[in-house]
């Protein structure tokens, strides 16, 4: 079974508050995303290995650490996913972009890829898939599908705002996949909206409708 973390930091906790809320404006919305998605990177990039090296400081020679040379991929699900890029790369700015776009099929409901665009390496990446909402859960697993039959062996869900639902969904879809959450909200109603919820993010996101 995957490791479902919930990031309850109070700085977290603050922002995203202001996000769920209908009157904060598309200009506050995207500038709280990408800090939310900053905090979060912090600690979804915890057991990054490190490494020994010594250096001269102005004073003496010592031993620090540094990051041992893990090569990260982030992978927006588009278009939400891109709100939250920017604040990953501002703390891990050597990561790769590939992107991946998926749209619903109106009959059956079920996600269809449209758009691949990955790094060359991918199965030395640790990939970090984004989307700021996991409501039923099917565009993010055909997400994390489509990045394993491509040769991803490490990959992390990163989302904002999550149901119940689509938690089960990648767990028993993807037990190997490890999610981050700044809330597990309380179910999806009727529409397939997560509730509470912040609405569409992508709409938010974007100023469109």
């Amino acid at each position: 079974m995957s490791k479902l973390v919930i990031l309850d930091h109070p700085l977290i906790q603050h922002k995203l508050t202001i996000i769920r809320d209908k009157d904060t404006g598309t200009k506050e919305f995207r500038e709280l995303v990408d800090e939310v998605a900053m905090l979060m990177a912090f600690e979804i990039s915890r057991d990054f290995p490190v490494e020994d090296v010594e250096i001269e400081t102005p004073v003496a020679t010592t031993t620090c650490k540094r990051l041992a040379g893990k090569k990260v991929g982030l992978v927006p699900i588009l278009r939400a996913g891109l709100g939250m890029v920017d604040g990953v790369i501002k703390l891990i700015p050597a990561a790769k972009v590939g992107h991946i776009g998926l749209y619903r099929d109106p009959e059956t409901l079920k996600p269809i890829e449209y758009y691949v665009k990955l790094p060359t390496d991918v199965a030395e990446r640790e990939f970090i898939v984004i989307d700021p909402m996991l409501a039923t859960g099917g565009s993010a697993s055909e997400a994390i599908r489509s990045l394993k039959k491509r040769g991803a062996k490490h990959i992390k869900l990163m989302c904002l705002v999550a149901a119940p639902e689509g938690v089960n969904v990648i767990q028993e879809e993807h037990p190997d996949v490890d999610i981050y959450l700044a809330a597990l909200d309380e179910k999806l109603n009727d529409h397939g909206y997560i509730v509470p919820g912040l609405g569409d993010a992508g709409d938010r996101l974007f100023g469109t409708k």
